[in-house]
């Protein structure tokens, strides 16, 4: 399961410097049993320190990484919702994401303009999110007449249903607010899934700051603006310095770590930002350990086994018979599956189970 987040940012924020970072951090494609990667599409590993222990404990062949897309989408002017620059292309693409990354400038410097010739992170945000609510406007009102006489003369129960719906979805749209600022119940959430509203994906502000600062950001009053704005639009916010991930992009393993610790930090933006969007998305992952291969797969929380087992191939789902599973805890605890079993803490579950953040799983299968 590919997890694609697109990033978003004004010119000079420093979005362009942040997938470059990524592109060479994640200079690992070739692992992956990927035909072409596009050259707007960065692939890294998802860092999960589980993958190594078990990879240490089983000394498998070859270990495998979950990975995370970050596409790097066009530009955007003011007007891109009505064809503007780039705007068309601009908001395509954004449909077809998973979540936002916007990238948002967080320091002064008088040696980096800035395309409205001052640092503001809120006018830059509302800039690009207002180009969001604009699009996701105009999907509603082509589809409200449509809908509107049947509801009003309460003929058709979904028509009504609908309507009232999206008319709530539009009210809060032309108070200039996101979609993700709304409760739905399951019903609700499966009427407007076809609509692919743009403010409904997940957002993720990545404040970023002079490298002087990624020890102690604390007193940074654009940092704190950024944080409360994404606290109030139900989203997320992530500090780094785009110069400092550049420069660890060139590293090793080994430098990264010294580099970091030099830095006074204990991981990187890359990593706390994709932490941050496993968590924003209800991600989890789920390992299989083999001589031949550890690997890591990305699953939606709640998932059960069958669909879990689905990821790796159809008919891993289509011919399910059982999981045996081993919790992470108890394969580190007693040095592998053998002595987990010897153990008994290995499991037999079925169809209904529903999958565990670090499940060590392996699937039978007959079709």
């Amino acid at each position: 399961m590919g997890l694609t987040a697109g990033i978003v940012g004004l010119p000079n924020v420093g979005k362009s410097t942040l997938f470059n970072a990524i592109t060479k951090s994640g200079a690992l494609a070739a692992n992956y049993p990927f035909a072409t990667i596009d050259p707007n599409v960065g692939v890294v590993e998802v860092p999960d320190e589980r993958l190594l222990k078990l990879a240490e404990i089983v000394c498998p062949k070859k270990t495998i990484p979950t990975i995370f897309e970050f596409t790097d989408i066009a530009g955007i002017v003011r007007g891109a919702s009505k064809g503007e620059g780039l705007g068309n292309k601009f908001l395509s693409h954004i449909r077809e994401v998973d979540a936002i990354v916007q990238v948002v400038r967080a320091f002064d410097d008088e040696n980096v303009t800035h395309v409205d010739g001052s640092v503001d992170p809120i006018r830059d945000i509302e800039t690009i999110n207002l180009e969001l609510i604009f699009a996701d406007i105009e999907v509603i009102e082509k589809r409200l007449p449509k809908i509107e006489k049947k509801a009003q003369l309460k003929v058709d129960k979904e028509a009504v249903f609908e309507y009232g719906v999206l008319k709530l979805i539009q009210d809060t749209l032309m108070d200039n607010k996101s979609i993700r600022t709304l409760k739905f119940n399951e019903n609700e959430l499966a009427l407007i899934k076809n609509f692919n509203f743009l403010t409904q994906k997940p957002m993720i502000y990545v404040a970023n700051i002079h490298e002087d600062e990624i020890a102690d950001f604390s007193d940074n009053e654009y940092v704190k603006i950024i944080k409360d704005y994404a606290e109030a639009d139900k989203s997320e916010a992530v500090v780094i310095s785009a110069k400092i991930e550049a420069e660890l992009s060139e590293l090793d393993d080994e430098e990264k770590g010294i580099f970091l610790e030099d830095l006074g930090v204990s991981e990187s933006g890359l990593d706390r930002l994709i932490k941050k969007s496993y968590t924003l998305l209800g991600l989890e992952t789920y390992f299989t350990a083999g001589v031949q291969e550890v690997r890591a797969w990305t699953f939606r929380k709640g998932m059960k086994a069958p669909q879990c087992a689905g990821i790796i191939h159809t008919d891993f789902e289509k011919g399910f018979i059982r999981a045996e599973t081993i919790k992470y805890k108890f394969f580190v605890e007693f040095n592998g599956e053998q002595g987990a079993k010897e153990n008994g803490k290995a499991r037999l579950e079925g169809k209904e189970y529903i999958v565990q953040d670090g499940d060590i799983m392996h699937f039978r299968f007959n079709v």
